[in-house]
């Protein structure tokens, strides 16, 4: 059985530290803990493993934030996961920083990733793991702070959190949508 991982972010080295690209900040920390590596692909950055007979198809979109859904779409169909086997992985302002939320719908909360891949599915039922980056910022300021890069007080708890986040990933492939947002949505 295969399962579609998305972590949304912007290529590129100006943006691989910033809050907004915690998606794929998580899909490498994961790739490393499977022992893959990522190599370019249509429409994004590819990695695959098995894990306890699941197939686990990694993804980082490379047509930056707001066209997510482009390479989201191709990479569904091209592997032929249905969306209950998909699981996108995104920065979320509204929780605290490391706080990880899994949800099996939901609206784009004025996400644009997620609001590009709700217009090409035609969907908004789609699991989502959304990973908090606080609001730490001024009125006006969102885009400055999401772009920012963590501050020295984030960064020393990112690493557990993206472990948390990967045994997420796995849970949600190995139980399913239900039990994942059992095990973690209480933490």
């Amino acid at each position: 059985m295969k399962f579609l991982i998305i972590g949304l972010g912007n290529p590129g080295s100006e943006y691989a530290d910033t809050r907004h690209n915690i998606g794929f900040q998580v899909l490498d920390a994961l790739a490393a803990t499977a022992g893959v590596k990522f190599a370019p692909a249509r429409y994004g950055d590819h990695a695959e493993f098995k894990h306890k007979g699941r197939t686990f198809i990694l993804i980082k979109p490379a047509t930056f934030m707001n066209l997510s859904g482009k390479a989201v779409r191709y990479w569904m169909e091209q592997e032929k996961v249905p969306t209950e086997r998909l699981l996108v992985i995104t920065d979320d302002l509204a929780l605290p920083f490391g706080a990880i939320r899994i949800k099996p719908a939901g609206g784009a909360g004025g996400h644009n990733g997620l609001s590009s891949i709700i217009e090409l599915l035609g969907t908004d039922v789609y699991p989502r793991l959304r990973f908090g980056v606080g609001n730490d910022f001024a009125r006006g300021r969102q885009s400055e702070y999401v772009l920012g890069i963590w501050n020295e007080e984030e960064r020393k708890g990112l690493a557990e959190r993206m472990e948390l986040a990967s045994k997420a990933i796995l849970q949600f492939g190995l139980l399913g949508i239900d039990q994942a947002m059992n095990g973690f949505n209480k933490r």
